[in-house]
């Protein structure tokens, strides 16, 4: 019996969109693509998801300091501000499917966690989103100290909601090898496309660690039985 569901937050409750014309890589004058491979780097993003990288500017010296030209303070104090502002918005305008799976699956007394790899920027403003009032907790890997796919980061998790991994399902678009992570420790997961779809033989990875595939977030309840 499922008595707890956990969800990824990236890419499986939100997509942290850029705008369009307002954003960090237009302002140094760059390609998304070029501004992801310096914001995203594996080492850098593992540095301040662990929660090594506490101060919210420290975290855009990390990023500028690798880009290959001088940029001035000003720029990296909106560089900072685009950072900030493109999370809010992204954690209070939900999809209203989402929400209102939540809505259901918090009506069938299930509790709903979250664990996330996330820094100190990535979830500042959770206690202001429209996805908090269904959440029972929040697990962040900046503020524990662990990673997906670390058994730990799990365990914790279900230590704070009082569940074992049998009474536990897992829900992720599959980023970080998160499925495999949550089958170590005992749990059921569930692969979701609702947000990004997977394609080749990435997907096919994914899948084989998944107890069930979705490509809409309504389906989800249905798993829970």
């Amino acid at each position: 019996m499922i008595r707890a569901i956990f969800f990824d937050l990236f890419f499986t409750l939100i997509t942290p969109a850029y705008d369009e014309t307002n954003n960090e890589y237009s302002l140094l004058n760059m390609p998304m693509e070029e501004w992801e491979e310096y914001a995203e780097e594996a080492s850098l993003y593992t540095e301040r998801a662990l929660g090594h990288v506490e101060n919210e500017m420290e975290i855009i010296e990390k990023i500028v300091g690798r880009i290959p030209f001088e940029i001035s303070k000003e720029q990296k104090e909106e560089l900072l501000r685009l950072r900030e502002e493109r999370m809010k918005k992204t954690l209070t305008e939900v999809p209203d499917s989402i929400l209102n799976t939540l809505a259901s699956i918090k009506s069938m007394g299930i509790k709903i966690g979250l664990i996330s790899n996330a820094d100190f920027i990535d979830r500042k403003y959770w206690n202001e989103s429209v996805l908090r009032p269904f959440f029972d907790d929040a697990v962040f890997s900046c503020d524990v100290g662990f990673l997906k796919p670390d058994a730990s980061i799990y365990t914790l998790a279900m230590e704070r909601l009082g569940v074992s991994p049998s009474e536990s399902i897992f829900v992720g678009d599959g980023g970080s090898n998160e499925l495999e992570g949550a089958r170590r420790v005992g749990m059921k997961t569930i692969f979701t496309e609702a947000l990004e779809r997977k394609e080749g033989e990435k997907r096919v990875q994914i899948t084989e660690n998944a107890d069930y595939c979705v490509t809409q977030f309504e389906e989800i309840p249905a798993c829970l039985d």
